[in-house]
């Protein structure tokens, strides 16, 4: 009797387990995309600026919320000392439209030596759709200028003279949620094209048990690398996952520090008239909000959900290159 008790709570057990997160399947629904004109845009660029928030010559922008507190909030949340890489392998061919990451050897051990050495180059354009990366302040202009009112004139052909990626040379340390929409839905990835929307983001928070907080890192898992597997490569600007223009108001609210998603973090096509990528300028020029690109965080979607903790500690080291526009980068999640 005790046995066969024992066993049905455990079953019981295992039965709210699988409710609270659904296992990916295969077709992931359709979502209809919101149309936006320019104007609505603009309108909301307007409504979520942190401009002269934290004074005129701020270059740190929303890496500001990441304070002392926020950071040993976040250190607290390292129970096993498990890290797991968010960065996806360097990809040596050119695909997804972006080029290839140039890895070559420059010495080699010589045989015939009993003490010898080898060495590297490495040159990567890291912008694009393959290779991890963040991007930095300087990155982004919108109709002139950059996050806190700087001109596009501070970015010349030795570099940005405002907002540079070696601003972020002390590192970000803080707590990340993980968004894994396709599991909210029960799918693999999702499809082509399907906008995320502020809905999508609140039911996984009430999903997941976890609500992102002043300060926080934001990871929005699409599948992507689950589906280029299972369809191959595709064209990023006509048919990817991401969030729509009207999650830049969720955001701010939210006070977030840092997003990033497995892609380009914006729905493509952006159902904005005039703007490709609106979440991309929204998040950087309005909010300064540096991204987090092309992650994979395949990994930790499963090192999370064997857990049931939505939540680590995310660590980030971009190249402390003076006027760079960003950096590539192995983010780490800790549990």
């Amino acid at each position: 009797m005790k046995v066969h008790a024992t066993f049905l709570l455990a079953s019981a057990a295992l039965a709210v387990l699988a409710s609270a997160v659904p296992a990916p399947t295969a077709e992931p629904p359709t979502q209809p995309i919101k149309r936006w004109t320019r104007a609505e845009f603009d309108a909301v660029m307007t409504r979520i600026s942190n401009w002269g928030r934290w004074g005129q010559d701020d270059q740190l922008g929303a890496l500001n919320l990441i304070t002392p507190e926020k950071r040993r909030q976040a250190a607290a949340l390292v129970r096993e000392g498990v890290t797991v890489s968010l960065a996806h392998l360097a990809i040596k061919e050119p695909v997804d439209d972006s080029p290839a990451f140039v890895h070559r050897m420059v010495e080699l051990p010589k045989r015939d030596a009993e003490i010898s050495s080898s060495a590297d180059e490495y040159s990567v354009q890291y912008h694009g759709f393959t290779q991890t990366h963040l991007d930095g302040l300087c990155h982004l202009v919108y109709r002139g200028k950059m996050y806190n009112g700087f001109t596009q004139d501070e970015v010349t052909s030795r570099g940005a003279r405002k907002l540079g990626v070696q601003a972020f040379r002390n590192g970000i340390l803080t707590r990340c949620v993980l968004m894994d929409i396709p599991r909210l839905h029960g799918v693999r990835y999702l499809e082509g094209g399907r906008p995320i929307y502020p809905e999508d983001l609140e039911a996984w928070e009430r999903q997941a048990g976890v609500k992102v907080e002043r300060g926080d890192a934001v990871l929005i898992r699409t599948g992507r690398w689950a589906r280029r597997q299972q369809e191959g490569p595709w064209d990023i600007m006509k048919g990817s996952a991401g969030l729509h223009a009207a999650c830049l108001p969720w955001l701010k609210e939210r006070d977030v520090a840092v997003v990033g998603s497995d892609l380009a973090l914006d729905v493509l096509p952006s159902g904005v008239d005039g703007v490709v990528l609106p979440v991309h300028w929204g998040v950087v020029v309005a909010m300064g909000v540096p991204i987090l690109d092309n992650c994979d965080p395949e990994a930790v979607a499963e090192a999370a959900a064997s857990r049931r903790r939505w939540s680590f500690l995310l660590t980030v080291a971009p190249l402390a290159v003076e006027g760079g526009t960003g950096s590539p980068v192995n983010p780490l999640a800790t549990f």
